[in-house]
């Protein structure tokens, strides 16, 4: 008890602050023992059960038994989501332990890292090792820190001396009023980035139709396979996005933002309190407060409704509805929630105008696009492309081409619950609503690019492992569906029909988009690998 409440200090005991104070007891003693799940229970007037359900619910709390030893002080995580297995991961989990000190090291598999760009990945505390291999990490282990690495970036005063918050105080000073931004968005055809494509205008409008106090949450969790393109925005410019953020909270008069980022960026959360506070000791945020959230390991606490309950501080599991977030969303209140790349782009889009924005893309696609490219390219990273590019356009004008002895096989269009499309489907445009009709979509524009080299049934039993491990465990479609389909796709081979009707069941009756996306990758084998894959026509 003791340790507890020094620990916590003088945080409030809200029940919202669940999560972040299991965080404080994970980083000071490497894991959550017994005693302190009933101290902490008892110093926030909780029951256990509820404090154990969500300490148990998130990855990234070890969570003892009593009388369980514990984990050895340094924790090794190898991502193994496709793109790091496309470039050895598997190989270098094998290979590790036997490199390592097991008494005082362990290792173990991990989902998505968001550097899908630098495969394979490792993270050795809180510290990523880029393009990993066993001497890399083992210098990381040897030099004893695990502290994370912060990048580069635009400070600000260098951000305000380019003009930054300038339309923010515009803004604040009634020098340009709700209307006019909210009409700006539509002209300039801004959607949802994180996924769903909603337009943004309309969704500020919708949200300031119910009647106050309303809050505002960012969608930081980008935790989807092949995504990594709000990363690159945090870490490099990431005033640009707070601009975009408090002009947001602005425009639905949200008393509070809640900012939910993943707990696999580290070292974007460091620099984010920094320039949080620095934009606080500038009086630049008046009219509302920001709420930095840590995740804690669920992917999918990416969905919105999942992101709330965490923010809640409860398990992150998908709400029924209607009622949607936008009239009841945290603490029950009308909610907006946005993505960090659409944020990213308020700024430009009201001081360049809207049709420098809409007037971007190619093939019938309106705006610009932030694609997160991996896989068998010469050049994979974030590319800003016209909304609407085509695989080939993309990979030729602006990936460099495939690798070197690599041959265009098939691609994922959208991470790894956007289905895979083969090489023959090069020349679709890359944009919402134009893939569907194929079985597959461009949610959050996260390409993995596949070559002649790569195994399709190999591909997606790798992401149905990854949808076994995730699914929340709320609703029998997904918990068991994914579980089963793995067993299935392991075998040599097949059994087509039952692998056909059991994605149905998980496409129709899943709650939320995991189950209902899973099957994407099973069924676009079914559909264009067939042959590639070793089943018969």
């Amino acid at each position: 008890m003791e340790e507890v409440r020094d620990l916590l200090g003088d945080r409030p005991r809200l029940r919202d602050l669940l999560i972040e104070h299991l965080h404080l007891i994970q980083d000071k003693f490497g894991c959550i023992g017994a005693a302190h799940l009933a101290a902490l229970a008892q110093e926030m007037r909780l029951p256990m059960a509820e404090v154990f359900e969500v300490a148990t619910f998130y990855a990234h709390f070890d969570v003892l038994r009593e009388g369980e030893p514990s984990p050895p002080p340094i924790t090794i995580r190898v991502c193994d989501s496709l793109s790091c297995e496309l470039a050895g991961a598997k190989a270098l989990l094998e290979r590790l332990p036997s490199q390592i000190d097991e008494g005082q090291v362990r290792v173990i598999r991990a989902p998505c890292m968001g550097r899908c760009d630098r495969a394979p990945v490792a993270e050795v505390g809180h510290r990523h090792v880029d393009h990993a291999d066993e001497s890399s990490i083992r210098a990381v282990v040897e030099s004893g820190d695990f502290s994370p690495r912060i990048p580069d970036y635009r400070p600000l005063a260098a951000y305000r001396d380019d003009g930054g918050y300038d339309l923010l105080r515009r803004c604040l000073g009634e020098e340009i009023d709700f209307d006019a931004i909210a009409g700006i968005l539509d002209e300039s055809g801004l959607r949802g980035l994180g996924g769903a494509g909603f337009p943004t205008g309309r969704k500020w409008r919708i949200v300031r139709s119910f009647a106050g106090p309303r809050l505002m949450a960012v969608n930081a969790d980008e935790g989807e396979p092949g995504t990594f393109k709000d990363r690159h925005y945090l870490e490099s410019d990431p005033h640009r996005f707070l601009e975009g953020v408090l002009v947001a909270a602005w425009a639905v008069e949200a008393q509070a933002v809640y900012l939910y980022l993943r707990d696999e960026y580290p070292f974007i959360r460091e620099l984010l309190l920094r320039e949080i506070a620095a934009l606080e000791d500038a009086g630049l945020i008046p009219h509302t407060r920001i709420h930095l959230r840590r995740g804690a390991g669920a992917y999918i606490c990416g969905e919105e409704s999942s992101m709330i309950e965490s923010i809640e501080g409860k398990r992150g599991l998908p709400r029924h509805r209607p009622p949607y977030v936008a009239e009841k969303g945290i603490f029950s209140r009308p909610t907006l929630v946005q993505n960090v790349e659409t944020l990213y782009w308020i700024r430009d889009i009201v001081e360049k105008g809207p049709q420098w924005f809409a007037s971007q893309g190619r093939n019938g696609g309106k705006g610009l696009r932030s694609y997160s490219v991996s896989g068998r390219v010469a050049s994979p990273g974030v590319k800003l492309a016209p909304a609407g590019i085509t695989l080939r356009e993309l990979v030729d004008e602006f990936c460099g081409g495939m690798l070197e002895g690599h041959r265009l096989r098939g691609y994922l269009p959208g991470g790894a619950s956007g289905g895979i499309l083969p090489a023959s489907m090069a020349d679709l445009p890359l944009e919402f609503g134009s893939l569907e009709k194929h079985g597959c979509f461009v949610g959050s524009h996260a390409v993995v690019v596949l070559s002649d080299r790569d195994d399709m049934k190999a591909v997606a039993l790798n992401l149905m492992r990854f949808f076994e491990d995730e699914s929340c465990g709320q609703c029998t479609p997904c918990r068991v569906g994914t579980a089963k389909a793995v067993r299935l796709m392991d075998k040599d081979v097949w059994d087509e029909a039952l692998l056909a009707e059991l994605g149905q069941v998980m496409s129709d009756a899943s709650i939320c988009g995991l189950g209902q996306a899973a099957a994407n990758p099973l069924n676009a084998v079914l559909r264009y690998f067939k042959e590639e894959a070793g089943l018969s026509r």
